[in-house]
């Protein structure tokens, strides 16, 4: 019996073999002006009836008017409205509008009325359809939305199915769509650095300026003042800024007690529309104002330099997963137009696959599911400026399957992810113009975890990078690293991407993320600590395996441990990210989820101490440092020669007493110094050779210098160790310390980082 009700619902759970449509923009959804006409354009497959119902304001008024869409081929409903007919009907500003679909659950009855139950068969039918008149429905491809629905999360609200609430209107809360003219704003000139050239610096849009009294009080946490910070930015050495998510989300509801974290959403990872700026983050906020003050904003990175990256959310929706029940859910947009093809269900189509822990996955298998990505990451691309994007939870766009299962593929082309960089080509190594595509390259469930799996065209965030180092540094005598461990992590991860022809640039090297400790609290808090009270918590979640230390309580060492963190970012093969504030010991008290958390505890600080503004000296210049030397970049992996002179080679490895490791060497956890000298003559850098010794014991280590390239010596650029602290622990170019040369014996102290130059 199911199976009939499927395919007479048009539905199959087998996957296409191909998309349903290719290209950007085909179908040409939304509401659009053309001319002196509006045309609504919305998709569906199982709707039976859809009309566009027109407002004149966002909330508070009922519809001006309403529109019957006829359905036409590839299962697009439209109509087209004169901009004189809405006028006439009361619509004489801003043309606010939304959906209301019928469908098999609930067909239409010529004695519905708004708030009425007339036509109602089921919440949820059969073949997943949960059509729902009563709820006012936002068109996935709205350029602007009015507000954010404000859900309380796992609530049974207005915009709720099931027995309670299916009743409830919602025509006169609903966030609406805008009808945007065009405008003449520019994103300006498009970096074309390689990626392997950049070094990223995660942040918060509203945090970076919210607290920063350089920005009038307006404006702060604002793009247009995130656009006031390119040259901060610039200045710090940074050459891709790379926003937590900016599409349209669920935050409203952050300004309703703005001393509590109850039901906020600060981070922004639950998306209500994937082409609308954040109306929240705009100074100017009225109709059109975000996507022009965005606009604004990616010029003036773009102006200094500065690629503009932007963290996307497509595995799943603010729509939510089941609200207690199979018949309770949340409807405003995708789930009331089209359930089955913008979600996966379970097998029996009544409830939601989850790979996402938001009880509930995107269905991003469905080629109509695709489009919807494919055309807004291209719209913020080609309209809004935007370089490149880090996609949250992304092997979930790896599913080969729409219902009932999660099968990841990285070479099956009809996946989300290879649609993407077909139709969007990846930069080149060699920089040009293209998509800088980066994933999180895990999810939740079996056969999520995919690091180093990705398609070809795709950067990753290397978790492994970032737990061998972590462990290396705070869990000494407790978890077994190696050399040959730290080894591959420091030149670039060749096991994880060098397998199927990427290159060490495809790793992005981090070690602390927005997710998680802070730099400075991973190496000041043992355990998290997320239950304090406002304004740095309170926080759920969070994971408990943070492999954290706090370095016995001694501050001196805490900074030292952040030096480390740091220098292992500049001086290692692939791409490396920062989080906003690493570079002023920015700390979040021991809290390693404040998702929720929309106070100045989370917000960057601008008021510095000596200490932390010694630390941005030191970051800012390490970073120039890493710019000035392509040796440190390389395009391709190392060529490794074994350190004795037996073979040429652009990078060689050493043990303490200066010669290359034997195996015995490289599989002993209990060493815990390595160091290598990388030729910069390979890569016509101005150092002829370049030369990193980490001592990752407790105690001093003696490292005896390799021999420098003929005629030249060993001059210090920087030792971590706390002797050294101050403005100048990374001398500044021509006032680095001469060493010596061959056989000379350097003492490093204990977990410490040594960089030496070649002059």
């Amino acid at each position: 019996m199911l199976a009939a009700a499927l395919v007479a619902a048009g539905l199959s759970l087998v996957s296409p073999t191909a998309p349903a449509q290719a290209g950007i923009d085909t179908l040409t959804l939304g509401g659009r002006y053309s001319g002196s006409n509006v045309n609504f354009r919305v998709y569906s497959s199982r709707a039976t009836r859809i009309a566009v119902y027109v407002y004149s304001a966002a909330t508070g008024a009922q519809e001006k008017a309403s529109y019957l869409l006829t359905k036409g081929t590839g299962d697009v409903w439209a109509t087209t409205v004169s901009v004189a007919t809405l006028q006439a009907a009361g619509v004489t500003g801003t043309v606010y509008y939304g959906y209301r679909a019928w469908g098999p659950n609930w067909p239409y009855s010529a004695s519905w009325t708004k708030g009425s139950t007339a036509g109602f068969v089921a919440d949820v039918d059969a073949a997943g359809n949960r059509f729902n008149p009563n709820k006012l429905l936002l068109d996935p491809y709205a350029r602007e939305m009015s507000h954010d629905t404000a859900l309380p999360d796992g609530v049974v609200s207005d915009y709720a199915s099931g027995p309670a609430k299916r009743a409830v209107d919602t025509g006169t809360i609903a966030p609406k769509g805008i009808v945007l003219a065009t405008d003449s704003t520019s994103f300006g000139t498009k970096p074309t650095r390689a990626f392997k050239d950049d070094i990223v610096y995660e942040v918060h849009l509203r945090g970076l300026t919210k607290a920063d009294p350089s920005i009038a009080a307006a404006d702060r946490g604002t793009y247009k003042a995130a656009g006031q910070k390119a040259a901060y930015l610039a200045s710090l050495g940074i050459t891709a800024v790379e926003f937590l998510p900016l599409q349209e989300t669920q935050n409203d509801a952050n300004d309703v007690n703005p001393s509590s974290t109850t039901g906020d959403n600060y981070w922004g990872y639950m998306t209500e529309n994937y082409f609308a700026p954040d109306r929240r983050y705009a100074a100017d906020k009225t109709p059109g104002g975000p996507t022009r003050e965005f606009k604004a904003m990616v010029k003036a990175f773009h102006d200094a330099g500065i690629k503009v990256l932007v963290d996307v959310v497509y595995n799943h929706t603010a729509e939510g997963g089941a609200i207690g029940d199979k018949f309770t859910y949340n409807i405003f947009s995708w789930r009331g137009l089209d359930n089955p093809t913008y979600y996966s269900l379970t097998s029996d189509m009544q409830g939601s696959m989850d790979n996402t822990g938001l009880g509930h996955n995107y269905n991003t298998r469905n080629p109509t599911a695709q489009n919807l990505i494919v055309d807004s990451i291209a719209y913020w691309k080609n309209t809004l400026g935007v370089d490149g994007y880090r996609f949250d939870l992304a092997s979930v766009l790896g599913n080969t399957c729409q219902h009932g299962c999660f099968t990841y593929s990285r070479t099956d082309a009809n996946t989300a992810l290879n649609r993407l960089t077909t139709e969007m080509p990846a930069r080149p190594a060699g920089g040009g113009s293209g998509v800088d595509w980066i994933a999180e390259p895990w999810a939740i469930g079996t056969g999520t975890y995919q690091v180093g799996n990705f398609p070809a065209a795709w950067s990753e965030w290397n978790g492994i990078y970032r737990d061998t180092l972590r462990r290396d540094q705070n869990k000494l005598g407790v978890d077994a690293v190696t050399p040959s461990d730290l080894a591959t992590r420091f030149a670039g991860s060749s096991d994880l991407y060098g397998d199927d022809g990427r290159r060490p640039w495809h790793s992005v090297n981090f070690m602390v993320a927005h997710d998680g400790f802070t730099q400075k609290d991973l190496y000041s808090c043992n355990g998290k600590n997320n239950g304090q009270a406002w304004p740095y918590g309170p926080s759920d979640g969070g994971s408990d395996d943070n492999i954290s230390w706090d370095q016995g309580g001694v501050a001196a060492d805490q900074r030292k441990a952040a030096r480390n963190a740091f220098a292992f970012l500049m001086l290692s093969g692939g791409t490396p990210m920062m989080t906003g504030g690493d570079e002023t010991l920015r700390s979040i008290n021991c809290n390693n989820n404040p998702y929720n958390v929309d106070s100045s505890a989370n917000w960057l600080d601008w008021s510095l101490t000596t200490d932390e503004t010694n630390f941005q000296t030191y970051t800012s210049r390490l970073a120039a440092f890493r710019k000035a030397h392509p040796a440190l970049r390389p395009v391709n992996f190392y060529t490794a020669a074994d350190g004795n002179g037996n073979g040429m080679g652009q990078l060689e490895w050493f043990t303490p007493a200066g010669v290359a490791p034997d195996g015995a060497y490289w599989g002993n956890a209990n060493n815990h110094a390595l160091a290598w000298r990388i030729d910069g003559t390979e890569f016509g850098d101005s150092a002829s050779a370049l030369y990193t010794a980490y001592n990752g014991w407790s105690g001093d280590v003696v490292f005896t210098l390799p021999a420098p390239p003929a005629g030249k010596q060993w001059y210090r650029v920087t030792d971590t160790a706390p002797w050294a602290e101050g403005a100048n622990q990374v001398a500044a170019p021509g006032a680095e310390a001469v060493i010596g040369g061959a056989g000379t014996a350097y003492t490093l102290r204990g977990r410490a980082v040594l960089l030496l130059i070649a002059k």
